[in-house]
């Protein structure tokens, strides 16, 4: 799909930062800064779905996060519930189809069984495919994919030196969906805190001081105006690169 005269990333992965500070600078409690961030959310699902973009990404949650105030974790696993039960039905109606990646055993049961009912409802959408991290980490990911390849050898159905990187990415939570074009961070930091370690590898980042409750579709658009401009080579030459367009 195109932007105009642009094409569109097939994928594009966000770390949603800047909630806690965008509520202390209105001097109000953190989780008004989550909630404003789930109306952020809504509006880049819609941008996105208007745009045709294939997957978006969004790290909610990181296995790290635990260890925040437990207040606050509270709070915000009654948001997470509190999305899903909203938002699910509208997801559906819009053909958009929800993927929750991460290690949810974690998660309350009542959790549990709202985040399947959930995926179950929209498992057939053929539109946007919204993939939620929580409770995800990258290294976890790779972890469990590698113990899953682990489990091959052991059983005698794989000798060690015939492992590749596709049977190791075939495990990954991310297996049915391509690997993201663009990462997008906001509130300013510039790394990747552990999320999407495999799949990032050739993934073009941009950065924005934007806190998340206040990015928006301008926003969005400047990021894929950003990418459009880069040359992606994948290890190949720009004459290669040239050649093959």
């Amino acid at each position: 799909m195109t932007m105009g005269s642009e094409p569109v990333p097939q994928h594009i992965a966000i770390i949603m930062d800047g909630n806690g500070r965008w509520a202390k600078q209105r001097h109000q409690p953190r989780f008004m800064g989550h909630r404003a961030g789930v109306k952020a959310v809504e509006n880049i699902v819609k941008h996105c779905a208007e745009l045709g973009v294939g997957v978006l990404s969004l790290f909610a949650f990181s296995s790290e996060n635990w260890r925040r105030p437990s207040k606050e974790v509270s709070l915000l696993m009654e948001l997470f519930a509190l999305s899903l039960k909203q938002q699910a039905k509208r997801l559906h109606k819009n053909n958009i189809r929800l993927q929750i990646i991460g290690d949810i055993s974690k998660f309350s049961d009542s959790l549990q069984k709202q985040i399947a009912q959930a995926q179950q409802l929209t498992t057939n959408n053929t539109g946007l495919i919204i993939n939620i991290a929580a409770n995800y980490g990258g290294r976890w990911d790779i972890t469990q994919a590698v113990q899953k390849v682990a489990e091959q050898v052991a059983s005698g159905d794989l000798q060690a030196e015939d492992i590749t990187e596709d049977m190791i990415g075939a495990e990954l939570t991310t297996a049915s969906i391509v690997e993201p074009d663009l990462f997008i961070r906001t509130g300013g930091e510039e790394r990747v805190s552990n999320f999407m370690l495999w799949q990032m590898a050739y993934t073009e980042f941009y950065f924005s001081k934007t806190l998340w409750p206040d990015f928006d579709s301008e926003q969005l658009d400047n990021a894929i105006s950003s990418f459009n401009d880069r040359e992606r080579r994948f290890g190949k030459t720009s004459e290669q690169i040239q050649q093959d367009s």
